[in-house]
């Protein structure tokens, strides 16, 4: 499942709060029954009224104590600085839906959390072993870095052309991966770029990625409890770093404190005539997005 990237930040965010303020996040799921069959004839959906929801990450405060909840289609995380605030949540919503209760959070949308009183950290390692083994690349020699620093891509044109469909297919699962994996993040996006006529050197490049994922599957993401909870951003871009175009490359990354709640990287739209053009570009973006996270 490939779920928006606003939906992964709004849950990455909703876990570091979590850790900071030391509670245990559950997850309930709304009980679906699906039609099997052929449709004889056109059906028409439509939003009810008052059912609009713009933002899917709700607060509740009572008293001192706080109650949050993170919406996702039929799956519900939240969580509570009180006990009796989930409980009664809990009895709320089954009294409205039919649903089930899954405990304590531990596998949301394809991230893998583990909760401790020390702090929480999520992960893709299944869907590492999952990807290696779909791409052949288990048996593949690891390497230390996921893209080379002298590794300058372009279209290739006189270039070997290699399967359209595997190297999408490889780019999509990869980038999915980028929700819990910053580090791969540019040269995946580098990459991603070339979809549209992919060459061997194109192949070359994802399959790097790949070998180094095989080394570093054991990496997670770590919010430690406790921790201050100051929202800090860094913005930076790449100076006519594309080949093909000589456009820019944005980067960011988004702190709660010490917790890594967003990242991000992205080709400009504008040609910029100076390094100090494409960084303004670089920190307009960022502070959008954190304008979003605030």
């Amino acid at each position: 499942m490939f779920a928006p990237v606003a939906r992964i930040e709004a849950i990455r965010i909703l876990i570091a709060f979590a850790s900071h303020m030391e509670f245990t996040l559950f997850q309930m799921d709304v009980k679906s029954e699906f039609f099997n069959g052929l449709l004889k004839e056109e059906v028409y959906v439509k939003q009810p009224l008052g059912g609009k929801i713009d933002n899917t990450l709700f607060l509740k405060k009572r008293g001192r104590n706080l109650l949050i909840v993170q919406v996702y289609v039929d799956d519900i995380i939240f969580g509570a600085t009180a006990d009796s605030l989930c409980e009664e949540f809990a009895k709320l919503i089954g009294s409205e839906f039919e649903m089930s209760m899954m405990g304590e959070l531990n596998f949301f949308l394809g991230l893998q959390v583990k909760q401790s009183p020390k702090g929480i950290s999520i992960c893709q390692q299944k869907y590492i072993r999952e990807l290696l083994k779909r791409f052949d690349m288990e048996a593949s020699k690891v390497i230390d870095t996921p893209i080379a620093t002298a590794t300058r891509l372009d279209m290739d044109e006189t270039g070997f052309p290699v399967n359209q469909t595997m190297y999408r297919g490889n780019i999509g699962s990869l980038l999915y991966l980028t929700t819990s994996r910053p580090d791969i993040i540019f040269s995946v996006g580098l990459c991603a770029r070339f979809q549209s006529n992919p060459k061997k050197s194109h192949l070359k490049a994802a399959k790097r990625i790949l070998r180094y994922l095989k080394g570093t599957h054991d990496l997670v993401l770590y919010y430690p409890s406790g921790e201050s909870f100051n929202l800090i951003s860094y913005a930076d871009a790449d100076y006519a770093g594309y080949l093909v175009d000589r456009k820019n490359t944005s980067g960011m990354a988004h702190f709660l404190g010490s917790c890594f709640i967003s990242w991000g990287t992205r080709k400009q739209n504008s040609v910029a005539l100076s390094i100090a053009e494409a960084e303004y570009v670089a920190a307009a973006s960022c502070c959008a997005q954190l304008l979003w996270i605030k």
